[in-house]
């Protein structure tokens, strides 16, 4: 081998492994393929740039924009309602026409759109049939992407195969060269799933459409919410009287959602943070754990000392304390610390925020910085120097003692803490201690004896007689040992029922393929705050998951169980970052454009079956249409590309070119020949297929495509072989990407609100493919001979 093959295939290892891994984004990796093929002199700079030119990938994002004006004009909508209209309530019947709505829907919009276009509706024929969910979403997300491979433009794999041939100098597929195969494909894999496949999907909680309770069962039965439902009783004389929730941190501190008050005789459902707390009332919370509850007894058995020493002093020693403005268009105005995460971000902790002529000290966290606050920080001299050199932080200075007591008065607003030598919270770290949440504060030192460990990390443990310095004042640490003594109850389970109502409602909420918000969390989003909404709970890989909701990162195919007012629930629809599960909460269509969509739709088909224009110059005009009539705004345009996908596939097709260049890609295909070689023409083929399908539980699916076309080429010239069908077979397992539920993002996209797990995906993915297998070994060699 030359150097220069040496060098692609270590850049191709390198490129796969990080995509397989994720320890980068996937799009970083494809950015980082096309500076290594340039620097290391196998491609010229232009050529590792053309994919941003590629036909191919002009095409793909086109299409996203036609598709999503489809969407948005209803016209998809009024099809896959009229088609599930007419399948009665036989299960094997509505999974057949809900796989073949899916499929013609994704013969010309993009396969994951109409899987998240066709959700809420299959949730509402669920509801009203009678049906498990999970009995239908996962035959939906099988529909959307077998009907992706009847048409060129169905799925990315189509098309860059198309272009694949075409820069090879080969004559390439027309628009339904795809459909004999994979119609049929699409049919076949129909039909399995309703004869064989359904009796493998698991047969999870009904939804029955109630009047006012739609779906009660089915979100009862998988989150299990009766079980951790608690009633609270607010004594006669408690601390928490007069305070807010906000205030109480109830949430922060005892890991609880309060989602209604009792008192009077009346319910207040889905009460606000702002809402005052009175005598005896009656608090209706979700227990996120029961490790919290306890935790907060715990912390009564702490002993609040009066000082007889300036606690101080210490840092003027050991620390530094400097003030700090925000750089005027700093990207940290209107984030809370928590989002940016200062305090491991910089190495430094906050000690109070002077926001004009108000100083605040407590809970710090949360607050959102303005453009004139001021932070007084204290850290190492070090750290802080570091601090001071960063772009976004302004004016920097070190503040003496004196200002601190003059101006800041911090010393009158610490709590020094004792804990007594049969606490509980002895051996515990300070993270699971949750004092830090409880009060709204970093702990800002322990004196231990005569050691000061100052600005402890969450991970120190805590000693019989260790005295903890926290900002805060005695009220606040009467409101915690209140919170402590409340009496708790397990409430009756028919208190869930009384959650929904009229007006009150509890809904499944799934993030949009094109949202913002992956690895945002709920804190970070000011969930509760923006929406007025409660997360009651979280469904993720097959797991209802309670505790710690506000600092979980979103992941694509989470479900959130959510309660709240119907008109917030119905204004959570709207939002192009979330995906209700009932269509009565989407957002509203424009139907008056549907009669310009579906012929902008035609007129970019029309002329590319004629073979006037091609392609990826249509499907551009029609985007373009698609913006210029407003069946699609242009910030909508741009939402309803995957630049995921967009990036990948430009980044990664200098890779290819590289593999062919080098001459890499026909030693490979030398490798191939003598492993598949002496099995035939079909031996070989069976080769690519096998392959293609494993990788695609790893690799994207678009990636492995673009990697193997030039060793397809490569391994059907060194045969004498007609390159078509293997490029046909290649492209067909590649979309046909059903084994894992990360193997598409259609796949994990029906996860969360059908309650699958990974088995589920295996089991009957697995059986799918073999079949797919088995039915492109039989009919390509017939439509698409491999022997000229």
């Amino acid at each position: 081998m030359t150097p220069d093959m040496w060098l692609i295939l270590l850049i191709l290892a390198l490129a796969v492994v990080l995509l397989v891994t994720e320890w980068i984004p996937m799009e970083v990796t494809a950015l980082l393929a096309i500076g290594a093929v340039y620097m290391s002199g196998l491609l010229k700079a232009s050529e590792a740039l053309a994919g941003f030119s590629n036909p191919a990938v002009v095409t793909i994002w086109a299409v996203f924009i036609i598709s999503g004006g489809l969407t948005r004009t209803g016209a998809a909508n009024i099809l896959g309602r009229a088609v599930l209209r007419m399948a009665g309530q036989g299960e094997a019947m509505l999974i057949v026409v809900i796989m073949i709505t899916a499929g013609v829907l994704s013969a010309v919009m993009n396969n994951v759109a109409v899987a998240a276009l066709m959700l809420p509706v299959a949730m509402d024929v669920a509801r009203k049939t009678g049906t498990p969910p999970s009995r239908l979403l996962l035959p939906l997300a099988y529909g959307s992407l077998l009907g992706g491979l009847t048409t060129q433009i169905g799925t990315p794999p189509n098309i860059l195969v198309t272009e694949a041939l075409l820069d090879a100098g080969l004559p390439s597929f027309s628009f339904f060269d795809f459909t004999p195969i994979g119609l049929t494909l699409m049919l076949c894999g129909t039909a399995f799933m309703a004869l064989v496949g359904r009796h493998l999907l698991p047969r999870g909680p009904v939804e029955k459409s109630v009047t006012g309770n739609q779906g009660a069962k089915a979100w009862q039965d998988r989150y299990r919410l009766e079980e951790y439902l608690l009633r609270l009783r607010v004594p006669l004389h408690s601390a928490l009287i007069g305070r807010t929730l906000a205030q109480t941190r109830i949430g922060s501190a005892l890991g609880l959602n309060v989602i209604a008050i009792t008192r009077a005789g009346g319910t207040l459902l889905s009460p606000q943070p702002t809402e005052t707390i009175e005598a005896d009332d009656l608090l209706l919370a979700v227990q996120g754990s029961a490790e919290n509850t306890g935790t907060c007894s715990e912390w009564c058995g702490l002993i609040m000392e009066t000082r007889n020493a300036d606690i101080l002093d210490p840092y003027f020693t050991e620390v530094k304390v400097a003030e700090m403005a925000l750089e005027p268009g700093s990207p940290f105005i209107g984030q809370a610390l928590h989002a940016i995460n200062f305090h491991d971000r910089f190495k430094a902790t906050v000690l109070a925020l002077r926001r004009g002529a108000t100083i605040h000290r407590t809970a710090l966290q949360d607050r959102i910085l303005e453009q004139d606050d001021l932070l007084l920080v204290a850290g190492r001299f070090e750290d802080l120097e570091a601090l001071k050199g960063a772009a976004e932080w302004g004016r920097f200075r070190y503040v003496d003692r004196t200002e601190i007591m003059a101006v800041y008065r911090l010393h009158e607003h610490l709590l020094l803490l004792r804990v007594p030598p049969d606490a509980a919270l002895s051996g515990k770290t300070l993270m699971e201690s949750r004092l830090g949440d409880a009060l709204g504060s970093r702990v800002l030192g322990v004196l231990r004896g005569d050691e000061h460990i100052f600005l402890p990390e969450s991970d120190q443990r805590l000693q019989p007689e260790d005295r903890l310095i926290l900002a805060g004042r005695p009220s606040q640490f009467a409101v915690l040992q209140a919170l402590g003594t409340m009496p708790v109850e397990s409430a009756d389970p028919a208190s869930v029922k009384d959650l929904v109502s009229e007006p009150y409602g509890v809904v499944e909420a799934i993030l949009s393929p094109h949202s913002k918000l992956e690895q945002v969390t709920l804190r970070q989003l000011r969930f509760r705050e923006k929406y007025g909404l409660n997360v009651l709970a979280l469904w993720r890989g097959g797991k209802v998951l309670r505790t710690g909701l506000r600092d979980m990162a979103l992941r694509f195919g989470d479900a959130l169980l959510l309660f709240g007012p119907r008109d917030k629930l119905r204004l959570l629809g709207q939002e192009p970052d979330f995906i209700v599960l009932t269509e009565t909460a989407q957002e509203p269509l424009r139907l008056h454009k549907m009669k310009i969509s579906v012929p902008i739709l035609v007129a970019v088909l029309f002329p590319v079956l004629m073979g006037w224009v091609p392609i990826y110059i249509a499907a551009v005009v029609g985007a373009a249409l698609m913006v210029l009539t407003g069946c699609l705004t242009m910030e909508e345009a741009y939402r309803q590309i995957e630049w995921k996908a967009v990036f990948l596939i430009a980044g990664i097709l200098p890779l290819g070119v590289a593999l062919d260049q080098t001459g890499a890609a026909g030693l490979i295909a030398q490798q191939v020949v003598q492993w598949v070689g002496p099995w035939g023409p079909l031996g070989v083929m069976f080769g690519m297929v096998a392959l293609t399908f494993a990788a695609t539980c790893f690799v994207p699916t678009a990636a492995l495509v673009v990697l193997m076309a030039p060793i397809v080429l490569n391994t059907s010239a060194a045969m004498g072989l007609s390159p078509h069908g293997l490029m046909m077979a290649v492209a067909m397992a590649a979309s046909a990407s059903l084994i894992t539920p990360i193997a598409h993002p259609a796949n994990l996209l029906v996860m969360g609100p059908g309650g699958y797990r990974f088995l589920d995906y295996f089991k009957i993915g697995g059986l799918l493919t073999l079949v797919i297998a088995a039915l492109l070994m039989l009919l390509m060699p017939v439509l698409w001979p491999l022997v000229p």
